[in-house]
């Protein structure tokens, strides 16, 4: 059986698959990672060489902006090549080719890492039965989105001093949302506190056991909620009408003027996209100054990169408490523009493995050109 723990592999996880495989420890190592590339996010030259040599494979079998782009740019940022496979009629798929088959062929082109989104629940954890590559689930169903949840932890944990003791307000379609599921579960572990606000009929039979809270009264709610986060009605689930008309969800359960006034002065506004304007969320109020919409974005690029660093980094490195990458990123300075790679520097390592200090991080960096003296 491919192991998904850290005691398993030797690694923090092998794949990521679902929040619920993550311990506190585990979370708290991966947002700070993530604090480590978000800084190289704002250089001129946004690249480390860390995965040099790496592929990552994004297998995408439902449309996507945010997450399909954020994985490539976190990937080729830590210097990885990407292979985007969007499955429909220019691949073999529509041939009839089957999902394991096309999983196979991926593994024999030696991929070392496939970020997979798919609209059944359980194809990632079924994909890495069949598979040596580390898989990442980028959102499965109406299961989970465990890089969504991570990215939103990290954006709150930004503006608030720590997650423990905040409540969070997930507003929306509650049923059919993936981003619900794995936020409940993250800021439940990491020790928020969460209601989950909607339609009776957009609500799951089983929040209770969720561990959140559940009520139908948004403007009830509203004043006690430290972040609001909303969530989009997502009519391409839907079998079947559960809102009389999209116009009474947003007077119900939509964020307008007046609601954002009911809000704590340093509540945030969040939401995962895609943005309906006019309905779960006023046009006015997604750009307002605590709408943190977009830092979601631009943290999502650096949580996804220390997701797939700390799986795929050369297999000879010590665990993060002898090398701390985020102090070595940090006192790098920025890369001189022009700056290359040295195309004869060795790499390698195993899949599931941490970055090698032999050398060290920044001997490394020396090396091949991105931090000059």
């Amino acid at each position: 059986m491919i192991p998904t723990s850290s005691s398993e592999a030797g690694a923090p996880f092998r794949h990521l698959l679902s929040i619920d495989q993550l311990s506190v420890e585990q979370i708290e190592q991966i947002l700070a990672t993530a604090d480590s590339f978000r800084e190289v996010g704002t250089r001129t030259i946004k690249k480390v060489p860390i995965l040099r040599g790496r592929t990552v494979c994004n297998l995408f079998f439902e449309p996507s902006t945010r997450t399909r782009i954020s994985f490539e740019l976190a990937a080729k940022r830590l210097s990885a090549d990407v292979i985007n496979f969007t499955a429909g009629a220019k691949t073999s798929m529509s041939k009839g080719e089957s999902f394991k088959d096309t999983a196979l062929t991926l593994q024999a082109m030696g991929v070392d890492a496939i970020v997979m989104r798919h609209s059944s629940s359980g194809a990632p954890q079924r994909l890495s039965q069949w598979v040596q590559a580390g898989v990442i689930n980028a959102g499965d169903g109406s299961h989970e989105h465990p890089t969504q949840a991570l990215l939103d932890l990290y954006s709150m944990r930004e503006r608030f001093s720590s997650l423990a003791g905040l409540k969070v307000g997930i507003v929306g379609d509650i049923l059919h949302s993936r981003v619900a599921r794995s936020n409940i579960k993250a800021l439940k572990k990491m020790g928020a506190s969460v209601v989950a606000v909607g339609p009776p009929t957009l609500m799951p039979g089983s929040i209770a056991g969720w561990g959140a809270e559940f009520s139908s009264d948004l403007d009830t709610v509203l004043p006690e909620l430290d972040v609001v986060y909303l969530l989009r009605v997502q009519t391409e689930r839907q079998s079947e009408q559960f809102v009389p008309t999209i116009r009474e969800y947003a007077r119900f359960w939509g964020l307008d003027r007046s609601r954002a006034q009911l809000l704590k002065p340093g509540a945030l506004i969040m939401h995962p996209g895609p943005i309906n304007r006019g309905v779960e969320i006023g046009s006015d109020m997604a750009d307002l100054e605590r709408s943190i919409i977009a830092d979601q974005v631009t943290n999502g690029i650096a949580v996804r990169a220390a997701v797939l660093y700390l799986m795929l980094g050369p297999e000879d490195a010590p665990s993060t408490t002898e090398t701390d990458l985020g102090s070595k990123l940090q006192e790098a300075p920025e890369p001189a523009p022009g700056s290359a790679f040295n195309p004869t520097s060795p790499t390698g390592g195993a899949n599931g493995r941490r970055l090698a200090d032999a050398p060290s991080v920044r001997e490394q960096l020396e090396r091949q050109g991105v931090i000059r003296e």
